[in-house]
């Protein structure tokens, strides 16, 4: 009984593996091919949503910073009501008192106010160039980001679609079974009905038969499961009911461009390709400690007016307001800081050295990657063409052994042997299937053709 019960349980604890991201809108009735539906997945998808979301704030975060180039202008209004005028002290000799004595004299107007705008603009920094390189490198790493999201999404919903197509497939095979255990029981009562065989021949077609009712009542949920899974990486409802228009094509079940000896193209996997974003920004850094021992010139610019009244009428324009105006440039060098930024461009270099280690570590990953997804395809290929044979061998075997035992010249226990046989040839046949497709999609992301 364990081999009945084993590949669909593998099937089923594949497909729950499968699960890792989210749902949205409802596509009651829609039918979906592959295609489709990774294009659905790549629309719907929460994690693939998110990260076009985070695409979205790395383009806004390089327009931010490239604002900070632009001139800065300000406008400011100060009103103030001196509730007490500020007291100060002047010599009161000025007033005729003793030398050395101050006396107390309040200036100023109860009012006061002053308006004004200021602008500037960066002249030269170096930071501020380095930092606009930087954020076009961290939207160009946040576009793969988004790129290496959909890419495992679409692994996701192929792996998912090929189970649930699998899947299908089996419970079509088990209904099949279930009817000719069925006639082979309704024969076998018939013959024992008129003591041709006997009672226990009977009993063990029906067990036969009352354990594959059960068996399917079993698949039909896991079956429901396995559909749960696909929805779940498309990103559609799990109550909305979708259909698949792919077949199992297995006239070509080995793709006509796959050559199992080509060296890997690392740039072709978005992983490498955020390794390359990387080192390129920590370059950036380093670049950037060493370029800020260089100094920085900003120009600034201001205009203000300020009003003193006795009363509250700032704002009329027969009293008058008084202006100042100024422009100037500000050099700011640096001399010296502590070695601090000594000590960051050590760790640039650090990062730099991590980033060539990890680029190096990935090549021999992705070297590994395609020997290893290269080999499971040959021997999901190699076991899905044996599979295939044993399957046309149980049928004969099968088909010989009721003909035999409908002319009298073969016994119960052979057929249900055969049909044991039989149903075992099948269930390994269709597990070897989606295993096929499994070690194909997992050759495809090895070598990044999945984009």
């Amino acid at each position: 009984m364990r081999n009945k019960t084993t590949p669909q349980l593998r099937l089923f604890i594949a497909m729950l593996l499968l699960a890792g991201n989210g749902f949205s809108q409802s596509e009651s009735g829609k039918s979906f091919t592959l295609k489709e539906a990774q294009d659905y997945a790549v629309k719907n998808n929460v994690n693939v949503l998110n990260a076009n979301l985070d695409d979205e704030i790395a383009k806004n975060y390089n327009k931010e910073i490239r604002g900070i180039g632009f001139p800065q202008i300000n406008g400011s209004f100060d009103l103030k009501d001196f509730i007490e005028i500020p007291t100060s002290l002047i010599p009161a000799q000025f007033f005729g008192g003793p030398e050395g004595s101050y006396a107390p004299v309040k200036f100023g107007t109860k009012y006061n106010a002053t308006a004004g705008i200021s602008a500037s603009q960066i002249v030269f920094s170096s930071d501020y160039f380095l930092a606009l390189k930087a954020s076009k490198a961290l939207l160009e790493l946040s576009h793969k980001n988004a790129d290496r999201t959909r890419i495992e999404t679409q692994v996701a919903v192929a792996k998912a679609y090929y189970g649930v197509l699998v899947f299908n497939k089996r419970m079509q095979l088990l209904e099949a079974n279930i009817e000719r255990t069925r006639k082979l029981k309704d024969d076998t009562k018939a013959l024992n009905d008129n003591g041709f065989v006997e009672k226990i021949d009977l009993d063990r077609v029906e067990l036969i038969y009352n354990n594959l009712v059960v068996e399917k009542e079993k698949l039909e949920r896991l079956q429901q499961l396995t559909e749960y899974a696909l929805k779940f990486q498309m990103g559609v409802e799990l109550s909305s009911a979708i259909t698949l228009s792919d077949t199992l094509d297995l006239n070509s079940v080995v793709p006509a461009d796959v050559n199992f000896g080509a060296k890997a193209n690392y740039s072709n996997r978005i992983e490498y390709q955020l390794l390359q974003n990387q080192d390129k920004l920590n370059h950036l850094e380093l670049k950037r400690y060493r370029l800020s021992y260089l100094p920085s010139i900003a120009a600034y610019g201001s205009v203000s007016a300020a009003a003193q009244r006795a009363e509250f009428d700032i704002f009329d324009t027969k009293k008058g307001w008084y202006p100042t105006g100024i422009i100037g440039a500000t050099l700011n060098l640096p001399i010296f800081d502590g070695f601090q930024k000594h000590y960051k461009s050590q760790q640039a270099k650090l990062k730099i050295q991590k980033t060539q280690n990890s680029i190096k570590n990935f090549e021999s990953a992705v070297d590994l990657d395609v020997a290893s997804s290269s080999a499971g395809m040959q021997n999901a290929i190699a076991s899905l063409g044996n599979q295939k044979k044993n399957t046309v061998l149980a049928q004969n075997i099968y088909d010989v052994t009721k003909i035999k035992y409908t002319e009298g010249v073969g016994s119960n226990s052979d057929v249900i042997a055969a049909e044991t046989s039989l149903k075992e040839a099948q269930t390994n046949y269709y597990s070897a299937l989606y295993d096929y497709f499994i070690a194909k999609v997992d050759w495809e992301r090895a070598n990044g053709i999945i984009k």
